[in-house]
């Protein structure tokens, strides 16, 4: 439908089986520094089974090199989680899981193992991204929190698996 390979977004049309969908909303601020982010997705698919959640933190306000269109998150991803929401604790995106730091590659080059270097697109990007392409979207205009197992079935049904055939 449309991409953005500067961003690394991609906006696909997919059929549901759920009446009405249920789509994500986003956050109606940026992610913080030191925020609590979840991460969801289906890493290592054929691997593990199923939708994996993992929890940390906004970990930094840029990537490698400066980078200002993604959130460094301390929060576990692996192949498979790209495209993933990341949330905040009100249920919120605020961000797209997008990339986690090569450590072979770092590890040869510095020396040292790097640990939870982990990148999402920020939530604002993909609003845009959204926006360009006619989309509409929602805001979360709760600030209640959300307990984290709440958080993670909620989720679930808006957070599915796409896989591409060759």
């Amino acid at each position: 439908m449309a991409d953005n390979p500067e961003d690394d977004l991609a906006l696909l049309q997919v059929s549901t089986r759920r009446s009405p969908p249920v789509f994500a909303k986003f956050s109606p601020r940026p992610a913080r520094l030191n925020a609590d982010v979840t991460a969801l997705g289906f890493p290592l698919h054929g691997l593990l089974g199923g939708l994996n959640v993992t929890r940390g933190v906004v970990s930094g306000l840029s990537g490698i090199g400066g980078n200002r269109s993604v959130v460094q998150i301390s929060a576990e991803v692996q192949p498979g989680n790209s495209g993933g929401p990341l949330l905040d604790m009100q249920g919120a995106v605020v961000g797209v899981v997008v990339a986690k730091l090569d450590a072979l590659v770092v590890a040869k080059l510095s020396g040292d193992v790097p640990q939870n270097v982990n990148f999402a697109v920020r939530g604002e990007l993909a609003k845009t991204f959204l926006s360009r392409n006619m989309v509409d979207f929602d805001i979360q205009m709760s600030s209640n929190l959300i307990q984290s197992s709440d958080l993670a079935e909620t989720a679930s049904t808006y957070t599915v698996l796409i896989e591409c055939a060759p």
